[in-house]
């Protein structure tokens, strides 16, 4: 596959660590017959370690081959889009393969999603069938007459514990273990999944057609499904694993990362598939079920957003342990802190790798080089076959000098084939191979990239990607609120967190409080503003547009007063 391969050396191979080659010969294998390959050469390893319940690789291809019998069983189709509604469980790992190797669609959907926001990824992605918690099947059978959805699967979230439920959860509400009413509509997975036989079924993934759709935001604050190629996702677990020479394969690694998110569904399924890494699952990452899990499986790679890492270090009982078996971290989603560097290192000895990418770019396209010079403030340099350029922001058409500041265009294999649906906005990011980021940064003489802004308007959460318009949006529609703008301001667990500046309509009043509880209402949590303010007015343009940018500088000149 040498069509694939970046011609041209540049600066940054240089500082490349120790057997990272510059370019690949790419095996042509989907992720999907990877999955087949690593069962028939590690069949016995543990594939899945769910909270101390364990899958081999066997195991878990034998649980693809039955799914996927049961969803062509249903009518599923090469090409049909299946919506995957689930945190990371056993399940959603099943499912997103067996969709794929009967060559449809797996749609990644965020769980956490209000009905609202739901309804609109459902109705862009076209999906037929949806797979969810048992708990939210409720959620997806009142946006049925709306959508496209025909059936949906429930899933338990217990069903691969090693223990009774009831002693992990002995204060969840017992609505959440109801057996769930089934029928020719509502099925669930406990139900059907044994039903059909474990025997290999014909692969049909492709390698240049769409494998997965995962949405991301956009300035305009309209989600776009993203669409990635078998072929992407196959050259970007590739790039991943150049980009770390010498892993041990008999290594363990936190599932930190959503698997609805691009870096879950690149790096926590499918590169430790292909490699034949043991996942850590834990369905909702936080701080303490990431302590409790590295405590209690002692995983050699722990990953995750900045936020995860603050947080385990502000455990006591973290700092008190001997984290010796920890050979690696791998950050993203967000910048990483100098300070959080530097203690981890101090506490555990082990590497903290930092990596950049998008959705649109399957997810990486640079990482500190594994086994060379780390740079704090930088997110390394790019993986194998990536090229890299800054352009001016203005017309994105002059390339800058090493250590200006412009936008960042990635051109490589891993690449998106474009925005589902979406042509016009397609053709807006990607030009002639390169794609346009939105994101501001710069190289240093060595090839280290930094991040430095955002063209984009778009807040950065604990690793999750907030778009002011859609908050606008919503809060719009409140009957006391003139006008509204939000931005994201500086938190120092979040790294950002959102805002919102308030107009109220003459003769009305209104509180804090009420803001907040309508934003719950309409919007899922890590999006509802934790910060409000009253304003008189709000600075506009000549044409009466916001001008957010002017909003996010008398923010900071305020803050600048303050400190």
């Amino acid at each position: 596959m040498k069509d694939l391969q970046l011609k041209e050396k540049r600066i940054w191979h240089k500082f490349y660590a120790p057997g990272t080659p510059v370019s690949i010969d790419y095996d042509k294998t989907t992720v999907t017959r990877a999955l087949r390959r690593t069962a028939e050469r590690v069949p016995d390893r543990v594939a899945i370690n769910y909270m101390g319940g364990k899958m081999t690789y066997r195991q878990l291809n034998g649980l693809v081959n039955r799914f996927a019998r049961f969803l062509m069983a249903q009518g599923i189709k090469e090409k049909d889009k299946v919506a995957v509604i689930m945190p990371n469980l056993p399940q959603t790992i099943v499912a997103n393969m067996a969709i794929m190797r009967i060559g449809a669609v797996a749609v990644q959907n965020n769980p956490l999603y209000t009905e609202r926001e739901l309804s609109y990824q459902l109705n862009d992605s076209d999906a037929v069938f949806a797979i969810t918690l048992t708990l939210l099947v409720p959620r997806i059978l009142k946006l049925m007459s709306e959508t496209k959805i025909k059936k949906v699967m429930g899933c338990h979230i217990h069903s691969y514990l090693p223990f009774p439920k009831k002693q992990l959860f002995p204060l969840v509400k017992k609505a959440m273990y109801r057996k769930l009413e089934t029928n020719e509509t509502v099925l669930l997975f406990e139900e059907q999944i044994n039903k059909y036989s474990d025997e290999p079924v014909e692969d049909k993934a492709d390698w240049n057609e769409m494998g997965a759709m995962v949405y991301t935001g956009g300035t305009t604050g309209v989600s776009k499904g993203v669409m990635l190629s078998h072929r992407n996702l196959s050259c970007n677990v590739q790039q991943l694993n150049a980009a770390l020479p010498g892993l041990d394969e008999r290594e363990s690694c936190t599932g930190s990362f959503p698997i609805f998110h691009s870096a879950g569904f690149t790096i926590i399924q499918d590169y430790l598939i292909w490699k034949g890494i043991t996942h850590c699952l834990i369905p909702r990452p936080e701080p303490k079920g990431l302590f409790d899990m590295i405590k209690r499986d002692r995983p050699t790679f722990v990953t995750g957003a900045p936020t995860m890492f603050v947080g385990l270090l502000n455990i006591p009982e973290f700092r008190k342990m001997d984290l010796t078996f920890i050979k690696g971290f791998i950050s993203g989603s967000a910048p990483l802190a100098a300070e959080t560097i530097r203690d981890i290192k101090e506490l555990t000895g082990a590497t903290m790798g930092e990596a950049y990418g998008l959705t649109e770019t399957t997810v990486l396209t640079a990482m500190t080089p594994w086994g060379g010079t780390i740079k704090p403030g930088t997110v390394g340099v790019p993986v194998p076959d990536t090229d890299i350029k800054i352009v001016d922001v203005a017309n994105g058409t002059k390339e800058l000098k090493t250590g200006e500041a412009g936008e960042i265009c990635i051109k490589g294999p891993q690449v998106m084939m474009g925005y589902y649906k979406k042509p016009k906005e397609t053709e807006e990011v990607l030009k002639k191979g390169w794609f346009y980021t939105g994101d501001i940064g710069f190289f240093d003489k060595e090839g280290y990239l930094t991040i430095s802004d955002r063209k984009k308007d778009m807040i950065l959460a604990s690793g999750f990607n907030i778009y002011p318009v859609e908050v606008d949006n919503v809060l719009m529609n409140h009957p006391k609120i003139l006008e509204v703008c939000t931005i994201g301001v500086p938190d120092s667990y979040r790294g950002e967190t959102v805002k919102v500046y308030v107009v109220v309509k003459p003769g009305q009043t209104m509180a804090v409080d009420e803001v907040i509880a309508f934003s719950k209402e309409k919007l899922a949590a890590y999006k509802v503003p934790k910060q409000v303010e009253f304003i008189d007015e709000l600075p506009k343009s000549p044409v009466g547009k916001i001008l957010r940018r002017e909003v996010r500088e008398m923010e900071k000149k305020k803050r600048q007063g303050v400190a």
